[in-house]
């Protein structure tokens, strides 16, 4: 039986990844529960499992992950603020079970030096799908990875035509359920561009390698194309259990954890190019990850300030990325060092707020 703990435990990833313990109490345990701020949601959660340890906010959050002894810990934080909670939890010798790929991004190379062999361990469909893939052969036989991306909302939208998008229309996500930060990045697509991010610093492949096509019927999860010209890809209906499950006992599988497809009725899977004129966060995320540094940083914590100034109603929807990338091309990462440094990525974050806040108040 493996104990866990699970931070950001009231959110989407946090309530599923507990369903999935509540129905495997043979193989699971729950040790720990952080939340952001709803107190008595995680009280009525620590009440139902029996938890002793629980946090309320990011810093007691990262108390938790470094002093509370467990074999896993889901790290379901949205947003950057989640990377102190990752770091501690590296400390540890504990699986991390990541689902706030932004601390990843973030953090970097200073995550990577910190996580032992086999220790970090992917929540995201799309990377858990790359992680089966590659089960399929070695590293040295893998030519490049692609992620699959649903569309989003706008699918097939024209760039004109996403002007006069609202708050509300960005929130609408055709498959999956998800918080008010992630729905939007889904649908500007910057969630993609970290995805891919994300996929180069997990796997160690070039971003050059890394593709993304669009499948709007969210089954196959991503792919691996092997030098052989042979491609594996993950297949299941849209649900996140499963690769929670296979995050909380990996390698191994939960029996029954998700439903199968269903091979008895017709059904029709289409792949489409990704259109970089309508949505540049793609391309714009894989500049970002090749020059590395601060550059990141630099790119999600512009956005996490854009997204807030668009449902504000600041802004419009197309400034969102349009804010992203000028801070991003103001960005001058100084004197560099031999290692990336935790100071050093907050100094950029705050830069970076700061500049997309003053482009956020500045006419246009």
């Amino acid at each position: 039986m493996r104990s866990v703990i699970v931070l950001g435990s009231t959110g989407s990833i946090g309530e599923q990844t507990l369903e999935v313990v509540a129905a495997h109490p043979e193989r699971f345990r729950i040790v720990g529960l952080a939340a952001g701020s709803n107190r008595d949601r995680l009280a009525a959660q620590a009440r139902e499992f029996g938890v002793e340890h629980t946090a309320l906010g990011a810093v007691e959050a990262e108390q938790l992950a470094r002093d509370v002894s467990a074999d896993v810990v889901v790290n379901a934080i949205t947003g950057s603020v989640g990377l102190g909670a990752t770091l501690a939890a590296l400390e540890t010798d504990a699986i991390l079970a990541l689902a706030n790929k932004e601390s990843l991004i973030v953090g970097g190379d200073l995550v990577r030096r910190r996580a032992k062999p086999g220790q970090l361990v992917p929540v995201d469909s799309e990377h858990s799908a790359i992680a089966q893939a590659l089960r399929a052969g070695a590293p040295h036989e893998v030519r490049r990875l692609v992620l699959t991306a649903s569309g989003g909302p706008f699918r097939g939208r024209s760039r004109e035509s996403l002007a006069s998008v609202t708050p509300a229309e960005a929130l609408a996500h055709p498959t999956w359920s998800m918080g008010r930060v992630i729905s939007t990045n889904s649908a500007t697509l910057v969630n993609k561009g970290l995805e891919v991010i994300e996929a180069h610093l997990l796997f160690d492949v070039p971003l050059a390698d890394i593709e993304v096509t669009v499948h709007p019927q969210s089954i196959v999860h991503s792919m691996v194309e092997f030098v052989d010209g042979s491609t594996i890809a993950q297949a299941s209906p849209p649900a996140m259990t499963l690769p929670i499950s296979l995050a909380l006992d990996w390698p191994n599988r939960v029996p029954d954890v998700g439903a199968p497809l269903d091979w008895t009725a017709a059904q029709s899977w289409t792949f489409e190019p990704l259109d970089s004129d309508a949505f540049p966060a793609v391309e714009l995320a894989k500049q970002v990850g090749l020059a590395g540094g601060t550059f990141p940083a630099v790119f999600n914590a512009a956005n996490e300030q854009a997204v807030d100034a668009f449902h504000d109603g600041r802004i419009g929807f197309l400034d969102i990325l349009d804010t992203v990338a000028a801070v991003v091309d103001r960005h001058s990462p100084g004197e560099t060092t031999p290692e990336m440094t935790l100071e050093m990525l907050l100094d950029a974050e705050r830069w970076a707020r700061a500049e997309a806040d003053a482009l956020v108040a500045s006419p246009r």
